[in-house]
């Protein structure tokens, strides 16, 4: 069985000086390739770095995360398009979005950092835009306004892929009207997150991308845990149950999505 990590943050390993046991326990659980996603300028270049070193099986994207995003975003923002002239580009621009989770309880500031959230969001969008590369969605208690934004932008939406999908059905149904992609994580092996499987079942198959989004999101049965990319197959046993597949179907189709969408 081989999977593909769509979206993981391995800097936290790196800096921790594991990132090889790491790697080692990923390919031991079949999983060979992985995309290592951008947050902010701070790990921009080190995940450039190690596509390079771990060229064919670390895969980077780059962007600027909402909840990064402060009164001096655009210094951040004017750096990224360069990454797509270097030899190294990267394979999407993300994750990006919105992100009403933790908003002050005070009415101001919390208008203040949704305004200051979506002019970003809209900043990068056009640059994707521009070079025709696919995103990244970060979505949290935001999905109609990234929705709306995005439609705006004027991006294709096959190029769009929301990340730790968490919405319902009726998001799942509008996202795959609109012929943009999800990815989901360990949140699927959750026991209160029925909703969500049904969503899953609504993407189908024929869309089917899984991630680990680690160090987060450990999934069942190693929850309370750091999460790693080797944690993937819990996702993807987990998947083909809820699907009625075999773990080896769930295999090939979410490698196939997954490089089709990313062109790996």
């Amino acid at each position: 069985m081989h999977l593909i990590d769509s979206h993981c943050h391995l800097k936290s390993f790196s800096d921790k000086e594991n990132l090889d046991e790491i790697l080692s326990r990923g390919r031991d659980n079949g999983v060979y390739k992985l995309i290592t996603v951008g947050t902010n300028s701070q790990d921009w270049e080190c995940y450039q770095n190690l596509s390079e070193i771990y060229s064919g099986s670390i895969y980077y994207t780059i962007g600027l995360h909402p909840c990064y995003v402060s009164e001096t975003w655009i210094n951040e923002v004017e750096q990224i398009a360069k990454f797509w002239s270097s030899a190294q580009k990267p394979q999407a621009l993300g994750e990006i979005g919105l992100d009403y989770f933790r908003l002050p309880q005070n009415s101001t500031k919390a208008s203040s950092i949704r305004t200051l959230q979506q002019k970003c969001f809209e900043s990068q969008l056009k640059i994707a835009f521009e070079l025709g590369c696919p995103v990244v969605i970060h979505s949290r208690h935001a999905f109609d306004d990234c929705v709306s934004i995005i439609n705006e932008s004027g991006i294709d939406w096959s190029k769009v892929i929301f990340h730790c999908f968490s919405e319902g059905p009726k998001e799942a149904e509008r996202l795959l009207k609109l012929g943009g992609k999800a990815s989901f994580t360990g949140l699927i092996t959750y026991e209160a997150n029925g909703v969500l499987n049904q969503s899953l079942k609504i993407m189908g198959k024929n869309n089917l991308i899984l991630e680990t989004d680690s160090p987060y999101l450990t999934p069942i049965p190693l929850r309370g845990k750091r999460n790693e990319p080797a944690n993937i197959k819990y996702t993807a046993i987990k998947a083909a149950q809820i699907l009625n597949l075999s773990l080896e179907e769930v295999s090939n189709y979410s490698v196939t999505n997954t490089i089709d969408f990313f062109g790996l």
